[in-house]
């Protein structure tokens, strides 16, 4: 086994092993982050003009993103939830269009507007969080 593939393989179980003991708020800071890791490798694909892996990473962004927003439950979330709902679709569809414009503002864009759910989700205080 090369180095890589061991690390590649190191990781995988790294991250199930977080994915198993995480709460509920910790498995959507993780989608968060991960969403925003994502759209970070599309922007430097970019930029580097590796339009199958700024493809990829932006399509796995979107994935994450549509995750997120099917999760919401808007009986219980009300117009919190409405809004999330969408402000992820429009996310979706500003990720869409940075990949056929081939826009790094764009990725800016839905990159700074998932900053600030995330930050948001990460103030919110211990009682609400199970």
């Amino acid at each position: 086994m090369n180095a890589m593939s061991a690390i590649k393989q190191y990781q995988q179980v790294s991250v199930s092993s977080s994915v198993m003991g995480a709460s509920p708020h910790r498995l959507v800071q993780m989608l968060m982050e991960g969403a925003l890791e994502r759209i970070s490798i599309a922007k430097a694909s970019m930029a580097r003009n590796e339009i199958a892996t700024k493809g990829q990473n932006i399509s796995v962004a979107i994935n994450i993103v549509g995750g997120l927003q099917g999760s919401l439950n808007k009986e219980a979330g009300g117009a919190i939830a409405e809004n999330l709902h969408n402000l992820y679709d429009y996310m979706i569809r500003r990720l869409l269009m940075a990949n056929s414009k081939n826009d790094e503002t764009i990725l800016d864009e839905v990159f700074g507007l998932m900053l600030q759910v995330k930050m948001g989700w990460d103030a919110m205080p211990d009682a609400y969080k199970n």
